[in-house]
């Protein structure tokens, strides 16, 4: 068999894994999601280029939590609470998305955004590197998601797996990186990035104890289920 060629960067800006036109259609479908909040929330985003995960993806994992009954939910990086809305309309009475994230202000953004809409009460928003909170939190969770720093994924994931219950899920955010992770050439935003999601990647689908799928939607959603 004739070995594989990748396409070097140069061809990066032709890889658009859900072509514009349906992305679009598929937004359109979603206005009835439209919030006060959640559009402040997303032009907030905008204007400091702050990465959120975006509304189709938000609806993904509102969906994905729903359909598996999550009443616990551990989030790996928060910023100002964009996915912790959508994790915690699914969650329910009694349900908690614990959060994490390095800088006081996200939180208190989270908690302005979030108690307007009576959400807050299922947050519970702590500050501090992840993967250290992650540690001081005991018990087991429904879902692990990950959107921390690229270069933490492998580390994230071997933390996660083994606390994630029976039939629960493992989602991380921009697996695709941009197209980066399918090149052969690329210039990284920070070196080593690119490396790492590929590794993070690869020991989730080579998992035995996970079935997993990549949703090809915005920069890549990665979701592994616990067998």
């Amino acid at each position: 068999m004739d070995e594989l060629k990748l396409p070097t960067t140069e061809n990066l800006v032709a890889i658009v894994p859900v072509d514009p036109a349906i992305d679009a259609y598929m937004t359109g479908l979603a206005t009835h999601t439209d919030h006060p909040v959640l559009l402040e929330m997303e032009a907030l985003a905008k204007v400091n280029g702050f990465p959120i995960i975006g509304r189709l993806v938000g609806m993904f994992l509102e969906t994905q939590a729903k359909m598996i009954n999550t009443k616990r939910v551990f989030e790996f990086g928060s910023g100002y609470g964009y996915s912790a809305y959508w994790f915690a309309r699914a969650v329910g009475v009694g349900g908690q998305v614990i959060c994490s994230d390095t800088d006081p202000q996200n939180r208190s953004q989270a908690k302005q955004f979030l108690s307007s809409v009576a959400l807050w009460d299922k947050v519970d928003f702590r500050v501090g590197m992840a993967q250290d909170v992650f540690q001081q939190t005991e018990g087991m969770f429904d879902i692990c998601y990950n959107d921390v720093d690229k270069g933490g994924y492998p580390e994230v994931w071997q933390m996660a797996r083994d606390r994630i219950r029976s039939g629960g899920l493992y989602i991380a955010d921009n697996v695709l990186w941009h197209g980066r992770v399918a090149v052969e050439e690329y210039t990284d935003v920070v070196p080593g990035w690119t490396e790492a999601i590929v590794e993070h990647n690869q020991m989730i689908f080579s998992d035995p104890d996970f079935d997993a799928f990549i949703n090809p939607t915005r920069d890549g959603v990665i979701v592994a289920r616990r067998k």
